[in-house]
């Protein structure tokens, strides 16, 4: 593919047809993709009208298929790409720690927390965080990401205030939400 790619690139500098000359810059819109299939055209389009707004993306597909690709190419065409890109995987964490992963705990919240953590989502302060497989994420933290999401402050474990953060969120999962939703 890669041969391919500079094959067409060497024709079109020499000339090469319009329709060739197209298609190279839709690649070129994305970094680290290479594509040809109408399919993934329209993927890297949609992904480069949003790339100077800092909206929530939802990316779903099966797995194996670039969900965290497309994140971390989403990171590096935005205002953010010079700040930090944190993955999370919602699954990789026990359900009982989830909430302290995410948001952060105080010293003494709870037996075991011996210092403060920042948690993940204050790791990730003015660059992209990145939560995989968020259909898996447990229903008693959703209401804390909601409101981190619409009012963009959270709350630690054991913390008295609300803190401000900027983040940018995109998440991936191979669920159907809105069936889950509808169930």
């Amino acid at each position: 593919m890669g041969l391919d790619l500079c094959a067409l690139r060497e024709k079109a500098r020499d000339g090469g047809d319009q329709q060739h000359q197209a298609s190279l810059a839709g690649a070129s819109l994305m970094p680290g993709f290479i594509y040809s299939s109408p399919a993934m055209t329209s993927v890297v389009e949609e992904l480069h009208k949003i790339r100077s707004s800092d909206v929530t993306v939802l990316v779903t597909g099966e797995s194996g298929t670039g969900k965290e690709l497309v994140a971390r190419a989403i990171h590096a065409v935005s205002s953010r790409r010079s700040k930090v890109f944190v993955p999370f995987n919602c699954n990789a964490v026990p359900k009982e720690l989830t909430e302290g992963y995410l948001f952060g705990y105080r010293r003494g919240a709870f037996t075991g927390a011996v210092s403060d953590s920042p948690g993940v989502i204050r790791s990730a302060t003015g660059g992209t965080l990145f939560l995989d497989e968020i259909g898996d994420l447990p229903l008693d933290v959703q209401p804390k990401l909601l409101r981190f999401l619409q009012e963009g402050e959270i709350q630690p474990l054991g913390e008295q205030r609300p803190i401000k953060v900027d983040v940018r969120i995109i998440a991936a999962t191979n669920t159907d939400l809105e069936r889950m939703v509808e169930r």
